[in-house]
């Protein structure tokens, strides 16, 4: 006899998985080891791993070292396990924002970013978008906040599809998510 129990609503799946984002991950930030000094290690612009000048292609090292990155009250990034805790290099960003889901419309809005890293991360209170400007350039540095203090770069396709949802509000231009409305540039379009 078929089912008659209806097909859960896709979106709302993936929302869920957002917000238990996490779960299972290990506890870095309950972890104190001491300090060990640092590795050459770069998380390069493009979300691509190095260490000692050549790049990781172990895809599966990659992940694994992703899910024990720390960033710290001092602004370094950090390899953290129970007794060890090693300073790396992140150029911008460790991870990279490479989808962005809207549920909903305008003020009921929420983004759900998913990174290279297979990270869910609904837009909100505790995972801010935060679009920063090169003070030369004007070029926009788009991010958004996954875990702890770590950030996701937005690819360049996320973030024009952000600009196609965006709305104006006060002036500026921005977007809904998780019940905040996040600037996503200045609203006179001068930088």
């Amino acid at each position: 006899m078929p089912s008659t129990a209806p097909n859960p609503d896709p979106m709302q799946s993936l929302l869920k998985a957002a917000r238990d984002a996490g779960d299972g991950l290990p506890p870095v930030d309950r972890w104190h080891p001491d300090y060990c000094g640092e590795m050459d290690m770069v998380i390069k612009r493009d979300g691509t791993w190095w260490h000692e000048g050549t790049r990781i292609t172990r895809d599966r090292l990659v992940r694994l070292f992703s899910t024990i990155l720390r960033k710290d009250e001092d602004g370094q990034t950090y390899l953290v396990t129970p007794v060890e805790k090693i300073r790396i290099t992140v150029e911008t960003a460790p991870f990279i924002a490479t989808r962005v889901d809207a549920v909903g419309e305008g003020r009921d809005q929420s983004l759900v970013f998913t990174t290279n890293m297979g990270d869910l991360a609904e837009a909100g209170p505790d995972h801010p978008i935060d679009v920063q400007f090169d003070e030369e350039t004007g070029e926009p540095t788009p991010l958004v906040r996954v875990r702890g203090r770590l950030d996701a770069l937005m690819a360049r396709p996320v973030f024009y599809e952000l600009a196609e949802l965006a709305e104006e509000k006060d002036g500026v231009m921005g977007v809904w998510s998780g019940g905040e409305f996040f600037a996503l540039g200045e609203g006179d379009g001068k930088r």
